[in-house]
């Protein structure tokens, strides 16, 4: 990547956002296509400051254009749920979460939102107040060669070892977009709580969370969207395929930290071991919802567990679900869910996490 050419780009961008417009605020709505991170974007104008999503105007679009709706009757309808401050306009522009409807109202089916959310608003899981810490991992592409950012192009670079949480321009490639990345999520309020290099160069992950309920699949999914706009910029592909480099490299997860309010108070670790006996139950149920491609990442080996089976441990990568060491010491905590692939659908892995740990039945 020629930086030269990627600060001339970004210089030639950002000089727009220094124009002041009075007396109008824009809004971003994102909404979501598919399940395999596929966004789009529509900006609008409104004549003043809003924080509460119910007081956007609902908007729609062309279904017929995404493979959404037919021709015939083309209109997806979108329903403001999140705001989030726009780190690229600034001032008081929002980013607006939504979801996508027909005009009589019923979710469309790639709108997992809904489901979610109404999982989420049952008594029992909201007096179970979930938390959740997703860790989102992603590898970075040459655009021109669809090859990792650091990779000479028709080869490979040294073995794994010294990429994870790696430093140096031998070991890390990309910083810059990451670092960018974390700043505009602090900017937008979503609560990233960390990022790091990850064990394949070039492949790198964010955190989110703790989050509770449906926010932490809002803020996952916008955190993805301004992590493509600002590769965007820099001229790099951003990819969340689970195994985009097949062979002796780590693939690429979304492991899902979670806990219960039970979970979390004295006496929570046989509530945890319980959830994880209810999840050992639906492992094919979970697995099936958990990402596309997801058998060529779970192999049993680079830090994760057989596909076909489910296991856990204390402090085992390569559990289906691993539980930490602080967690087993104090007899409370949460556990990780290590199954899920990077283009998981974080509203569908969330909510079905909460179903099966709270409404299913031994």
């Amino acid at each position: 990547m020629d930086l030269m050419i990627v600060e001339a780009t970004e210089d030639c961008v950002m000089s727009f956002f220094s124009l002041v417009v009075l007396s109008v605020l824009e809004f971003e709505y994102d909404v979501l296509l598919s399940v395999i991170a596929h966004q789009m974007v529509t900006v609008q104008t409104l004549p003043g400051p809003v924080t509460d999503p119910s007081k956007l105007p609902k908007w729609n679009y062309d279904g017929s254009s995404t493979g959404q709706a037919p021709g015939e009757d083309s209109e997806v309808i979108l329903y403001p749920q999140a705001i989030f401050k726009d780190p690229f306009r600034r001032g008081n522009n929002i980013l607006v979460m939504c979801d996508a409807y027909t005009p009589a109202g019923e979710p469309i089916p790639t709108n997992k939102r809904h489901a979610a959310a109404k999982i989420f608003s049952h008594p029992d899981v909201v007096a179970e107040e979930t938390w959740y810490g997703i860790e989102q991992e992603y590898t970075l592409l040459q655009r021109e060669v669809n090859w990792p950012l650091g990779w000479p192009i028709g080869g490979f670079p040294g073995p794994q070892g010294p990429y994870y949480c790696g430093t140096g321009a031998d070991k890390a490639f990309g910083r810059d977009i990451v670092d960018a990345h974390y700043k505009a999520c602090l900017y937008a309020g979503i609560n990233i709580s960390g990022i790091n290099g990850e064990v394949m160069p070039g492949q790198w992950e964010f955190q989110v969370g703790p989050a509770v309920g449906i926010s932490s699949g809002d803020e996952v999914w916008v955190a993805r969207y301004i992590l493509e706009r600002i590769a965007e910029i820099a001229g790099v592909v951003v990819s969340f395929d689970p195994k985009p480099i097949p062979g002796d490299w780590n693939g690429a997860g979304a492991h899902t930290n979670y806990s219960t309010k039970s979970m979390r108070e004295d006496g929570g670790y046989e509530v945890i071991k319980k959830a994880i006996e209810k999840l050992s139950l639906k492992h094919k149920e979970h697995i099936a919802a958990y990402g596309e491609g997801n058998e060529r990442r779970l192999t049993g080996k680079h830090e994760t567990a057989n596909i076909n089976s489910f296991k856990w441990g204390v402090a085992n990568r390569g559990a289906s679900v691993r539980v930490g060491r602080d967690t087993e010491k104090a007899g409370k905590g949460y556990f990780e869910d290590r199954r899920p692939a990077s283009n998981m659908d974080p509203y569908v892995v969330t909510s079905m996490i909460a179903e099966t740990t709270i409404l299913a039945k031994p």
